[in-house]
């Protein structure tokens, strides 16, 4: 959510902000519901006045002996004409609302424009793609040669974009899972968390999925949103909260299942892990005062980054351009991550700053310390999120960058302790 005063302040600066999504100016609009709503309110406080005065009349000539009838009927005007202002107001600062709780968060100066993801920018990269001397196959390929991963069940079951993984398949996914939390927590300073999977309206309203993306999530027939990722309920611990500055930074871990009715998405990685209706993520939050929110991201990020260098894979970090970066976020690095049996850089982690965008929707603030000129003012909070990581793409970068010739795959060191020392998987 934008502040009016930003709009107010400089409506052509805004206007350019919004260009840059790609959008068309809007804040002539967003101004002409202002000054509806304040004129309306300025109405109303002079009726409010003359009411006040009113009273005070009729109490007066009741004294003298004085007739009231008069002043009455005035009264019952004024009762009639501040409802209608009071409806007035309230209609203006709806469709107010409505315009600016649709609109995305104005981009980080840093962000390169473009309009999607062929003009996003690499900024580093780690390691080669590997050249294995035998043809790559693609994981789902790998998965059900090994007699391990199954669509035609889980299609059976519920559908399309579903999986079932069986024996040492599943066990590497709770694996990943595990050792993902384990390093968060016990090397990065995350707090593990479990989340509801159900949330209500307001709840995801916070984040930003509703109104706009509403196509996007699956609803329940008793108003309740299961939750398309783990940063809604963690984002939202601090919705209606003065959180004080002492306490920040507040960083959130959390693996759960992901739920997403991929609206959009027909035709797109049909075959496979890649594109699924449920699947698990380790999800980072972190909740920081405005001044450390740029640092923390790019910490967030490393710590992103850890996970697939210990997975021996090789990754690069992208920079999204304007075209390509989420409705919330005011800065997005992407981590890339070459599928060899697909022989294409995929994304496996997203790392948002969407610096006070949630924080104002959720009307979460910071209680300033005091220092030697006194209290200061409540501010909003910078919220961040990020994979650390999608546990099914990390399982899919893992079977295509360690598959063997005979159709095997290695295991990663780092899991192998969650894999009671497996160190290959082999055909069931």
């Amino acid at each position: 959510m934008h502040d009016i005063r930003t709009v107010r302040a400089d409506p052509a600066a805004f206007d350019a902000a919004m260009a840059r999504r790609g959008l068309p100016p809007v804040s002539a609009e967003i101004l002409a519901q202002d000054a509806a709503r304040r004129s309306a309110l300025q109405a109303l406080q002079e009726k409010q006045a003359r009411r006040n005065a009113l009273a005070r009349e009729i109490g007066q000539a009741k004294k003298g002996g004085a007739s009231t009838v008069a002043l009455e009927a005035e009264g019952v005007l004024l009762r009639d004409e501040m409802a209608a202002l009071e409806a007035a107001a309230a209609e203006a600062e709806r469709a107010q609302t409505a315009i600016l709780e649709a609109l995305p968060n104005i981009l980080d100066p840093a962000v390169p424009d473009g309009k999607d993801e062929a003009d996003n920018i690499v900024l580093h990269q780690h390691g080669e793609p590997p050249r294995p001397n035998f043809a790559p196959k693609q994981h789902f390929e790998i998965g059900e040669a090994l007699g391990l991963m199954d669509f035609a069940t889980a299609a059976k079951l519920a559908g399309a974009r579903f999986t079932v993984l069986t024996g040492a398949l599943a066990r590497l996914e709770r694996a990943l899972a595990q050792w993902m939390l384990a390093l968060h927590t016990e090397e990065h300073g995350y707090t593990e968390t479990a989340v509801p999977y159900l949330v209500n309206a307001a709840t995801v309203y916070g984040t930003g999925q509703l109104p706009k993306f509403e196509e996007d999530l699956f609803k329940t027939t008793d108003g309740r949103y299961l939750i398309p990722t783990a940063e809604i309920p963690l984002t939202n611990i601090v919705r209606d909260e003065i959180v004080p500055e002492a306490s920040l930074p507040q960083r959130y871990t959390a693996l759960s299942p992901c739920f997403r009715s991929e609206a959009g998405s027909a035709g797109r990685d049909t075959r496979g892990m890649l594109r699924q209706h449920q699947f698990q993520k380790v999800e980072l939050v972190s909740v920081t005062r405005p001044e450390e929110s740029e640092a923390e991201h790019e910490r967030m990020t490393r710590c992103a980054e850890r996970v697939l260098t210990e997975l021996g894979l090789t990754w690069r970090r992208v920079l999204l351009c304007s075209g390509d970066t989420g409705f919330g976020a005011a800065k997005t690095y992407d981590l890339e991550v070459w599928l060899p049996g697909q022989g294409a850089w995929r994304e496996i982690s997203s790392c948002s700053n969407c610096r006070d965008f949630q924080a104002r929707r959720m009307n979460a603030r910071m209680k300033p310390a005091e220092g030697p000129e006194g209290k200061k003012p409540n501010v909003f909070l910078h919220t961040l999120n990020g994979s650390g990581v999608a546990v099914g793409r990390a399982l899919i970068a893992v079977l295509e960058t360690h598959q063997q010739e005979d159709g095997s795959v290695l295991v990663p060191k780092v899991l192998r302790p969650w894999m009671r020392g497996l160190e290959r998987i082999g055909p069931a």
